[in-house]
């Protein structure tokens, strides 16, 4: 599979089989993670990876009820160790490092034959409750992972036209 298929195929997944993750698998997932790109090369990504039925069950909750969160075979929490780096355009660095890291799970993961789904609607303090993360840690996205049980579907995007400019804001593309 090329890159480029892996984004045309990559989709959130919120039905999943009830069949594991192979270790192999994951661990290839986990290591494309492990190659993303950071500022300043900081690294600040963990990942909490959730396998256990009754602690799938407990993200979901934290997760605002959302079911399917616990019945993924695996939830992988995205978290910074650190949140200090603040890049020079006023943004901090944690947030994007994580969400690069998060986007080569979910495209590794597709290559694979799995299924993600990016869960920020979740409580921080009952997440790092269930899972005994350190209070100056900071959660960044809930991850589930597995087979699809849903149905692939078209997906709907904006044309280049709407969302690109050329040179200056409102140029023509």
């Amino acid at each position: 599979m090329t890159v480029r298929e892996a984004i045309e195929k990559r989709q959130s997944v919120r039905q999943y089989r009830d069949r594991p993750v192979e270790v192999d698998k994951l661990e290839r997932v986990l290591h494309a993670a492990r190659l993303a790109p950071s500022a300043k090369n900081l690294q600040e990504w963990r990942f909490v990876v959730v396998q256990e039925e009754a602690t799938r069950r407990a993200l979901a909750e934290a997760a605002m009820g959302q079911d399917f969160v616990g019945e993924a075979p695996v939830v992988i929490a995205a978290c910074a160790e650190s949140t200090d780096h603040i890049m020079p355009c006023g943004l901090p660095s944690y947030a994007i490092d994580v969400a690069i890291a998060l986007e080569h799970i979910a495209l590794q993961a597709t290559e694979e034959g799995l299924g993600t789904c990016w869960i920020g609607a979740f409580d921080q303090e009952k997440v790092k409750q269930v899972l005994g993360i350190p209070e100056q840690v900071c959660v960044v996205e809930l991850m589930p992972m597995g087979y699809p049980a849903d149905e692939p579907r078209e997906k709907e995007r904006h044309v280049l036209g709407d969302i690109v400019m050329g040179e200056r804001w409102g140029g023509h593309w």
